[in-house]
């Protein structure tokens, strides 16, 4: 698509975040809009800032928690909009919790916001972009989905699993002009988990670097524009950390924990109650240790 202007796309977690980033970005390329999320007033004041400015948008509410609600989605936007060209599909919960915390509650709704409404979200759009020819659908993931993160376990494996859904359907459709591509952003300063994180007690080390809503936005749009199979938001070089992890993972390991990122949110989920009862009893965890500065 080298062009945008006059597409429809459907937007997921539109109300908050790096949601109505994406939406601005995409309305300066002319996109009209279905934004979707849980929060209508969000929603609507968006769509009227939007419409001021000249584009044309819809507010459709849904909680992607609610099977009945995501198996109508796709319907519901073209009733209100016309025929999609584009689905991004950025809604997403986490929960920050030590492993053993977590309930079966809190893995059902990550599984089902982030993995299985976007799965189902993009078969249901896919069928009809088929018949009319094209199409693009955009998955939103993270730098957690290839390297992992503690006490987001559950959140890492669900977007991990996005970057092997694109892949996977990139392959089957490589025949056709239904296109699929993966965005995934590091750490996001101002907005978004990890900036809730940072309210309740992360430090950013050194050895990590901060990237902006406006450039996760930006990216969503470049890649629908080229048709990139995958986009890594991150301000400095990265791809050669990730490397490591593949063919040396324990010197990754031993990496990560020196430079303070292997517990980086682990503050998050003391300060939520999430920690239980575990004591570090490995060396390298006492006072003065990297932990015990992250924890302070």
């Amino acid at each position: 698509m080298d062009s945008l202007r006059g597409k429809k796309a459907l937007l997921t977690g539109a109300g908050g975040g790096l949601g109505s980033e994406m939406a601005r970005a995409l309305g300066r390329e002319g996109v009209q809009l279905a934004l979707s999320g849980r929060g209508e007033a969000a929603l609507r004041r968006l769509a009227a800032e939007l419409a001021e400015s000249g584009v044309r948008c819809v507010a459709l509410p849904a909680d992607l928690s609610d099977r009945e609600q995501v198996g109508g989605l796709v319907a519901r936007t073209e009733e209100a909009l016309g025929p999609i060209d584009i689905v991004v599909n950025n809604a997403a919960v986490e929960v920050c919790s030590s492993f053993e915390q977590l309930s079966d509650g809190d893995i059902e709704r990550m599984v089902q916001v982030n993995l299985t409404a976007p799965l189902v979200l993009s078969r249901d759009a896919a069928a009809r972009m088929l018949g009319r020819g094209s199409g693009h659908i955009v998955f939103v993931s993270s730098l957690s989905g290839y390297a992992g993160t503690a006490y987001e376990s559950p959140y890492a494996a669900t977007k991990g699993a996005l970057i092997t859904l694109s892949r996977s359907l990139r392959a089957e459709y490589i025949d056709s002009q239904l296109r699929f591509s993966v965005v995934s952003p590091g750490s996001v300063g101002g907005r978004g988990m990890f900036a809730r994180g940072q309210a309740e007690g992360i430090r950013v080390p050194r050895a990590l670097r901060l990237t902006t809503p406006q450039a996760v936005a930006r990216s969503v749009v470049e890649t629908i524009r080229a048709d990139a199979p995958e986009a890594i938001v991150y301000p400095g070089p990265i791809r050669p950390a990730l490397m490591l992890g593949m063919v040396a993972p324990r010197l990754a390991e031993r990496l990560n924990e020196r430079l303070g990122l292997g517990q980086l949110f682990r503050p998050v989920a003391e300060a939520r109650g999430s920690l239980g009862s575990r004591r570090d009893v490995r060396a390298g965890r006492g006072p003065g240790s990297q932990d015990q500065l992250l924890r302070s």
